[in-house]
């Protein structure tokens, strides 16, 4: 048998009813794409079991998606430097993790449940953390995700973001082109499934700022945005019990799961610099090669927005 983490019941019936999961069959698909990647010049990538199980899972054990789901997962990696590269744990990490800005909540939505993430923007300073930054952090974490959260790789992830109090100095720094990368990430290599991103409290200032970011994403994710005058509506959606206590739920205290997720970043130091020598080189890549404007297809300028 593999080595990898045993499901729960619930997520056990998820993996195999929606996800085409064959338990007896695990050694030999991840056998498979581990042979695929040792064939590939001109990819270098993890190949441990609970990893790549991960892929097969995203892609519901789709052989030829989760193979080029690696390849994009890496080649974007590669490709975007400033998001990727040299994610160590240094002072401004932990610092971005104490605002409480962005929260992995300790219950999912159900026992075999999506994972619920918390975003609240009025916590993060535009003149000391900017929105790459948050990024930044956010990819840091999906590395642990990858590894250690099955509900996140079976049943997905939420998002609820809480733009209460977004700044229009933020709204005004917003990055578009980075934008429409994220975009391109979740859909083409991350192994993770975004099933809504629930946006509650928007002020009318930031409506026309996040239309546009929205329609850079690729359709699948736009299709999956929801907006919400006040937390009553978004109770129907995500029932009041899923949300941290100063949200009126019972699903964790927020300092606490500061204290949690600081202390999960932190066991991932090693992890994270060894990430550096994983990645793409595409002049040994077979066939076409790859660059960042085929890749993320982002033509012309965006110019810079004006906030009255």
């Amino acid at each position: 048998m593999a080595n990898i983490r045993p499901l729960s019941a619930e997520l056990r019936h998820i993996a195999e009813t929606e996800l085409n999961e064959v338990e007896a069959r695990l050694p030999e698909d991840i056998a498979t794409l581990r042979e695929w990647l040792a064939k590939q010049p001109h990819l270098k990538s993890r190949d441990d079991e609970q990893f790549l199980v991960a892929f097969l899972r995203g892609c519901k054990f789709s052989l030829e998606k989760a193979k080029s789901k690696l390849d994009h997962f890496y080649t974007i990696k590669t490709m975007m430097p400033e998001l990727f590269t040299n994610r160590q744990l240094d002072d401004k990490t932990l610092a971005l993790c104490r605002t409480g800005t962005y929260l992995r909540l300790p219950k999912p939505l159900g026992p075999g449940g999506p994972r619920i993430q918390l975003t609240d923007y009025a916590k993060l300073d535009p003149k000391v953390l900017k929105l790459l930054d948050l990024f930044r952090y956010q990819t840091a974490l999906l590395e642990r995700q990858i590894r250690e959260d099955d509900n996140s790789i079976i049943s997905g992830y939420v998002e609820i973001l809480d733009l209460s109090k977004m700044s229009l100095s933020f709204l005004a720094q917003m990055d578009f082109p980075l934008f429409k990368k994220m975009g391109v990430f979740a859909e083409k290599a991350q192994p993770t499934r975004v099933k809504g991103i629930h946006l509650v409290n928007c002020p009318k200032e930031a409506v026309t700022v996040l239309n546009l970011a929205k329609s850079l994403m690729p359709t699948k994710l736009q299709q999956r945005f929801y907006i919400y005058k006040n937390l009553e509506e978004l109770y129907k959606v995500i029932p009041r019990e899923y949300l941290p206590e100063e949200y009126g739920g019972s699903n964790g205290r927020i300092a606490e799961i500061i204290a949690q997720m600081e202390s999960d970043i932190r066991a991932y130091t090693d992890y994270l610099q060894q990430d550096s020598q994983y990645g793409v080189n595409e002049q040994l890549r077979p066939g076409k090669r790859l660059n960042p404007d085929t890749l993320f297809g982002i033509e012309g300028s965006f110019r810079k927005l004006d906030i009255d």
